[in-house]
């Protein structure tokens, strides 16, 4: 149990860490239309994990409720929500779309840009940890194989993050052993954040249902904040759209095929 546990709780860092990876392969920054893309193709991943992976199954363990099923779960996303909205006015980091560049220079947004990936990387952590509790304290709504691709899904969207962190760092000069550590360990808070919630949920298991859906809203508050004003800022391009899109449908094959 243990070792598929690890395994599972690692996907998503091993996915940060290929993207990082980039520096070694790409030119020294993305261009505008492939961080779109990227950014769209992440979004939809997101956004498929949370209905699918975590929404379906907390509406599930609360049927007994009835007709007010949604009440736990909807309580729980917003919190989630909430959660993230704090932190996000409590660090200081700058938004994906760099709209917020102003006077500091190129250091210093990219140091930013780092501190965001790391934000919106904590909920990620959490879903993982949150679903890897559930396997592993016998709900039966939630199966190895749903968690696995769980995390293969994150894994996939992290690969443009751990490269939205690095290329930016190279194309400002720094060497590219130095930016390949800065974007792998912008990922590290996922396995640490993911370990703390799979064991901190084996002492909520009767609200379950709310902390699968407390991490869909944190999930979908990084989609609406960070992803979407990327993939559609400055000039008009369908890029980002259909990409959303092919991670939507590729992440709802995913786990309708082997959750």
């Amino acid at each position: 149990m243990w070792l598929n546990v690890a395994i599972g709780l690692l996907i998503p860092f091993f996915g940060t860490t290929l993207g990082a990876a980039c520096v070694f392969f790409m030119k020294n920054d993305i261009s505008e239309r492939l961080r779109r893309a990227l950014s769209g193709f992440a979004g939809g991943i997101m956004v498929s994990a949370s209905f699918f992976s975590l929404i379906l199954p907390a509406l599930e363990q609360t049927s007994h409720y009835g007709q007010w099923s949604f009440v736990p779960v909807g309580l729980g996303f917003l919190a989630g929500m909430l959660f993230l909205l704090v932190l996000d006015l409590l660090i200081p980091h700058v938004h994906m779309d760099k709209s917020e560049e102003g006077p500091k220079t190129g250091l210093q947004r990219t140091t930013k840009l780092f501190l965001a990936i790391m934000l919106h990387n904590l909920p990620e952590g959490m879903v993982v940890g949150i679903v890897f509790a559930g396997w592993m304290y016998g709900h039966s709504d939630i199966t190895l194989a749903g968690a696995l691709v769980l995390s293969v899904g994150i894994a996939l969207q992290n690969f443009p993050e751990g490269a939205v962190v690095s290329m930016p760092m190279r194309a400002e000069g720094m060497p590219k052993t130095k930016t390949f550590l800065y974007g792998m360990l912008s990922g590290v808070i996922e396995p640490v954040g993911a370990l703390m919630t799979a064991f901190a949920a084996s002492l909520f298991l009767p609200v379950m249902p709310y902390l699968l859906a407390f991490a869909a809203g944190a999930m979908f508050y990084v989609v609406v904040e960070e992803l979407v004003p990327e993939m559609a800022a400055g000039k008009h391009y369908n890029t980002g759209t259909l990409c959303f899109a092919l991670g939507f449908v590729l992440m709802m094959a995913l786990d309708i095929a082997f959750g």
